[in-house]
């Protein structure tokens, strides 16, 4: 693990509480000073207003531009992203504050998703000798961000494109809670410290505070295991907020790669949250407001009060991909010798109102027309058109072809081994409802577009009773509905909120799933090869990394001997295989192992 920088890391660390290092405490204007009268007739009232924006969840994303479809993003909501329209925002939000009175901060994800980020860790490389700066730097770094919190997605490709990725910033990745395994201290700067001058001679010094998520001691074992250790949020906050408040700091910031939610994806795998953010406002006192990641959801303003304290603490969370900019407003008076907040609030801006930023865009044209040449190379054809559309209430052929391209590369790993007379079962997930496999020539972004993530497959052992409940698990995606009546697509899936990528269809067995059904009694007719499944039979099961690693807390998979590995993305395995096959058809490998019923009945006959 790359860790020469952390001497020189801890070094900018500690300066920026006493007011040197370039990534720590600067200098920075402010002239919305008010007077009035208090503390005493006669006596004016300092005060001093300063904004910071945030985003989050960027995934990569520069441009309003969608990859995988060849077309500038749209979807329902006619959202915009990217960083080009995020720059347009803060440069009018600059304008209305000052420069001087706003600071720019990010909550994590920020260097994988899509192909335009792929390219750079993967294609061209930012770790080769000589190797380009990657896009998001650049942006980042022409916009003018003060921090950014590490999101898990910044482990996905490995410890040292991150340690590049962090290089090539001129601001500092923050983690308070990435610890080094055996020392257990940060091996990323845990805060920054901006100050902000005010006109009346008393600077503010704002406190940022990085915490990412204790999931990916699971989700990215394969690169941090024995390496780093990442504790709960609400632990490390607790020990961070108090030293930053003796350090000075008048405003305490948490950006936080975390939802609000208080849930977990991971089952118990770990002691700490997974969405912690609403706890830490809640249990550690000192903290003013927190820009809150991880959950793709819009959060504009929400307040929660601490335990200790009775204090209000804002919280914010921009939308995804760049769709939103968080804006948190703070009021601050000077009281008994130091500043306090008076009162803070938040708003979120939306994109889609403004145009595209044309220095961002100038910046990093030639990158961008270098991944759509990428993307658009033609690997192979197909005889007919496939689609997602359907995939997460019928199975598709398009699935079918995901799972084939698996249990071909599993069994001939597993050839002449000690496994390879047991069974290949295969899961897989509807990641986009929009993917799509087109009739005649196939290219790399029509088969990236089925499997969006840096996943890689992984084999484990199952027996049939593990295989029947892990079933019954996924099940409970579908919302439970009557026999006999209408059936309602748009109303059918994503029970209790679970996202289309926690739905796993298996192939190599079949069964019936029975809608009308309690959850944990829906799984009917599980048969392997004719014939009932054996409770005690075992299965060696493909799952992709995640999903092995209890992303989604499926049972015993987690858990389960691992037969196999392989260090390749997915993705590229599928961009292979339709490279080496040609044409693509769907008579040799698609069909129906599995449907939706109601008391015996086909939903979808």
């Amino acid at each position: 693990m790359a860790l020469d920088r952390w001497d020189r890391r801890t070094f900018l660390g500690r300066s920026a509480a006493v007011g040197a290092g370039a990534a720590g405490a600067v200098m920075v204007g402010g002239e919305a000073l008010a007077h009035g009268r208090g503390h005493g007739e006669g006596q004016p009232v300092k005060r001093y207003s300063f904004s910071v924006m945030g985003t989050t969840d960027l995934h990569g994303n520069v441009f309003n531009w969608d990859y995988f479809t060849d077309r500038e993003y749209d979807d329902a909501a006619h959202n915009d992203i990217g960083l080009a329209k995020i720059s347009t925002l803060v440069d009018q939000v600059r304008r209305e504050k000052g420069r001087r009175n706003t600071l720019l901060i990010d909550a994590g994800d920020t260097i994988q998703g899509t192909q335009l980020s792929y390219y750079y860790a993967k294609v061209d490389p930012i770790t080769a000798r000589r190797g380009p700066v990657h896009p998001m730097a650049k942006a980042m770094n022409a916009i003018g961000y003060d921090a950014a919190a590490l999101g898990n997605h910044e482990f996905n490709y490995g410890i040292p494109v991150l340690r590049k990725f962090e290089e090539q910033c001129d601001f500092p990745l923050l983690g308070a809670n990435a610890l080094d395994a055996k020392s257990l201290r940060p091996v990323f700067p845990p805060y920054v410290i901006k100050r902000l001058r005010t006109p009346c001679g008393r600077e503010v010094r704002v406190a940022v505070l990085g915490l990412t998520n204790p999931g990916i001691a699971i989700w990215d074992k394969a690169h941090v295991a024995g390496k780093m250790v990442f504790p709960g949020l609400e632990e490390q906050a607790a020990k961070w907020v108090p030293k930053l408040r003796s350090m000075g700091a008048d405003v305490v910031i948490v950006s936080a790669h975390s939802g609000s939610s208080g849930t977990s994806s991971y089952g118990d795998q770990l002691p700490y949250v997974e969405n912690a953010a609403g706890l830490v406002a809640e249990q550690v006192p000192g903290i003013d407001a927190i820009l809150v990641g991880h959950a793709h959801v819009e959060i504009a303003e929400h307040f929660v009060v601490n335990r200790a304290t009775g204090k209000r603490v804002v919280l914010s969370e921009p939308a995804k991909w760049g769709q939103r900019l968080t804006v948190f407003d703070f009021d601050l008076v000077w009281e008994r010798g130091r500043w306090a907040v008076e009162r803070a609030g938040s708003q979120v801006l939306n994109s889609n109102a403004v145009p595209e930023d044309p220095k961002v865009v100038s910046l990093l044209r030639r990158e961008h027309r270098k991944v759509v040449a990428y993307v658009n190379q033609v690997i192979g054809t197909s005889v007919v058109a496939m689609s997602t559309a359907e995939a997460p209430w019928r199975d598709e052929p398009i699935i079918d072809l995901i799972n084939q391209v698996q249990t071909e590369t599993v069994v001939a790993a597993l050839a002449g081994g000690a496994y390879a007379g047991l069974p290949v079962l295969l899961q897989a997930s509807c990641f986009s409802r929009t993917a799509g496999i087109p009739a005649g020539e196939v290219t790399i972004r029509d088969a990236a577009g089925l499997y969006p993530f840096e996943n890689t497959l992984e084999a484990r052992l199952l027996t049939g009773a593990q295989l029947k409940e892990y079933l019954e698990y996924s099940a409970r995606y579908y919302v439970r509905t009557a026999a006999g009546g209408p059936v309602d697509t748009a109303k059918l899936t994503n029970a209790d909120g679970i996202p289309d990528y926690n739905y796993d269809a298996v192939s190599g067995v079949t069964y019936d799933i029975d809608i009308s059904r309690p959850v944990g009694s829906r799984i009917v007719g599980l048969s392997f090869e004719g014939r009932p499944v054996d409770p005690a039979a075992r299965f060696v099961f493909a799952v992709n990394n995640y999903r092995a690693s209890g992303g989604g807390a499926f049972p015993h998979v987690a858990g389960a001997e691992q037969v196999w590995a392989d260090s390749d993305e997915i993705r590229n395995t599928i961009i292979g295989w339709v490279r080496e096959k040609g044409s693509v058809d769907p008579a040799e490998f698609a069909s129906v192992g599995w449907r939706l019923t109601r008391e015996g009945v086909p939903v979808f006959p």
